[in-house]
């Protein structure tokens, strides 16, 4: 098996029911697990994956109602993407995020790639990018 970048990225969230709406109902991926932070265990630590668990697909969340709002810019992590096949793809979710009142902005060109940038509920900032290589792995 190929795997196409990270294993998975995690971010921080103060909001852990909002959290769970957000990426199962409305970006459609899969608690796969819900543990405590082994560095901090009143804190739960909530994985998100594809319908499938695959390598490379999961995006984690730490629980830590405490945290504030993102100010400004940091050196670090910017915004995370997730690989979608066709530019087909990225309509729907366009479409979608439109409907669910979800903010984004158009489809436009990052590099050789499409791409449709979108904000979770407490402005994570994350992205859809067309990838059409094989997705078989």
């Amino acid at each position: 098996m190929q795997i196409h970048g990270l294993h998975h990225v995690t971010a921080v969230t103060a909001q852990a029911g909002r959290n769970l709406h957000f990426y199962t109902q409305v970006l459609g991926l899969r608690l796969v697990k819900k543990t405590v932070n082994q560095d901090d265990v009143s804190a739960y630590h909530l994985f998100y994956a594809d319908k499938l668990g695959s390598p490379g697909t999961d995006m984690t969340f730490f629980d830590w109602p405490q945290a504030g709002v993102r100010q400004g810019e940091t050196d670090g992590i910017l915004r995370t993407l997730f690989r979608v096949s066709s530019v087909e793809a990225l309509q729907f979710w366009a479409e979608r995020f439109t409907k669910l009142e979800v903010s984004h902005g158009e489809i436009l060109a990052m590099g050789a790639h499409q791409v449709l940038l979108f904000e979770d509920f407490e402005g994570q900032r994350l992205g859809l990018v067309c990838d059409d290589a094989d997705f078989s792995g």
